[in-house]
């Protein structure tokens, strides 16, 4: 080989090179499904075996094999003579073996951001035995996560991802939907939806600076410019939600306000109800549209100082706030009335009605928190799976969070930054679509009358 084909070859595979880098850098998309993802199934299918026994995912298997034994003939040759013919016969011998057998993988679906595959459960296996595994399957595929994503009898969905989805979340489309924002993106790369008609009731847990308040910033300028009324309860003195008062029907800022507004939330519901009941209609969404009543939306920030005592005289004002939540939680659903209760401390330590009121709240939101306990409060009744994903949410990353309820599993997710200036601008511009606490309660007042 002369130096000129040496040359020509280093600048092939340079220009090759250069060509590769350029196509991964401006067409990451096309690079990933043509290139990247049928090397690393080629990988995944090859090692499958070495990976599914290192991850104690094998099962042991006794298979019976036929082995053929050299045995000397004896007879009536003498001993010099069989010493000197190796005269030999074939004797067949049945015999059992024990190997691993791996649990077999189906086929390989790309995605965006890495692939999914079914795996068929050998005998005695649950899905909860590739959860618990799913760190060493990612250490042992190269890729940022796998999980558990869905299950079947006999098999399991595993999703693979490449890369965090959550280190930069872009600005995701409002559904138009009423009753509906999409505040961020889960970790799959699917938007974030909350639907309230799905889901009513949420519980959003979270450290300060841990992304709690950027999240209730998002829900509130997605739901802004939606016909329905917003109520704030702002156990911070009013710091959080003031600015947003020209969106909102009503706002609480003390405990003796927010015992005298969740009296009237009670009310509402209890009028909202007397409706349907007249109409013969199970919840307001069965009745005709010029009969339905405005939904309302409530927002509960710090919700641990409903329930902190200094003295036992606080004690009837935090009985009677528990009380009326809890009733709103109950009965509110089908009214249309939803909470979103926001805390930084949730803990069974605030007393029982904690508890009874986090068992009406489906949906969960848990960001990092500064104790065990709170995300216990959040998550503990859930998979274990999440709460050891709440627990490992690095402080360098607000926003993200661990969130449960819209399709009964658990995902990682992260809400997009919003800013204070943006919510109290969208605030102001629909601040026309706000109605006047006593407007609305006398209109279902009025409902009522019209429909005796």
């Amino acid at each position: 080989m002369n130096n000129t084909t040496i040359v020509v070859a280093l600048g092939a595979l340079a220009a090759s090179a250069a060509g590769g880098w350029a196509w991964r850098r401006w067409l990451p998309r096309s690079f990933w499904y043509l290139i990247e993802f049928p090397v690393k199934a080629a990988l995944v299918y090859l090692t499958w075996s070495h990976v599914a026994y290192g991850c104690g995912l094998t099962r042991k298997r006794r298979r019976w094999r036929i082995s053929l034994d050299a045995v000397p003939l004896a007879g009536s040759m003498s001993r010099p003579a069989r010493d000197a013919a190796a005269v030999v016969v074939e004797r067949r011998r049945v015999r059992s073996v024990v190997i691993e057998k791996a649990p077999p993988l189906w086929v390989l679906w790309p995605t965006r951001l890495g692939w999914r595959v079914w795996v068929k459960l050998l005998d005695g296996q649950v899905p909860d035995d590739y959860a618990d595994v799913a760190e060493r399957l990612a250490h042992a595929w190269r890729v940022h996560a796998v999980r558990v994503i869905k299950s079947k009898p006999g098999r399991v969905l595993l999703l693979a991802t490449m890369r965090d989805p959550l280190t930069v979340v872009d600005v995701a489309p409002e559904t138009g939907e009423l009753l509906t924002v999409r505040p961020g993106r889960l970790e799959n790369g699917q938007p974030w939806i909350i639907d309230f008609r799905t889901v009513p009731h949420w519980l959003n847990a979270g450290a300060t600076q841990s992304g709690k308040s950027n999240l209730a910033n998002a829900i509130i300028k997605g739901l802004a410019p939606q016909p329905i009324a917003l109520v704030g309860f702002d156990l911070k003195g009013g710091v959080e939600f003031t600015p947003y008062a020209p969106r909102l029907s009503a706002l609480a800022t003390t405990r003796t306000e927010c015992v005298g507004l969740l009296g009237d939330l009670v009310q509402v519901v209890i009028e909202r109800m007397a409706l349907c009941r007249t109409h013969g209609a199970r919840n307001i969404w069965k009745l005709s549209e010029h009969l339905r009543p405005m939904p309302v939306v409530v927002l509960v920030d710090e919700v641990a100082e409903l329930f902190l005592m200094a003295d036992k005289s606080e004690k009837e004002e935090v009985s009677r706030a528990a009380t009326a939540l809890l009733r709103v939680a109950q009965l509110g659903r089908a009214f249309g009335v939803y909470l979103i209760i926001c805390g930084q401390r949730i803990g069974s330590d605030l007393g029982p009605g904690v508890t009874a009121l986090r068992s009406q709240l489906s949906g969960r939101i848990c960001h990092r928190v500064n104790d065990p306990e709170t995300a216990n409060m959040t998550l503990g009744d859930m998979d274990p799976a999440a709460l050891a994903a709440a627990r490992q949410i690095p402080a360098e990353m607000p926003g993200v969070a661990v969130i449960a309820g819209q399709d009964g599993s658990w995902h990682r997710a992260r809400s997009v930054y919003v800013s204070e200036e943006e919510a109290e601008h969208a605030a102001r511009r629909f601040a026309h679509l706000a109605r006047p606490w006593a407007e609305l309660t006398v209109a279902s007042l009025q409902g009522n009358a019209e429909a005796a």
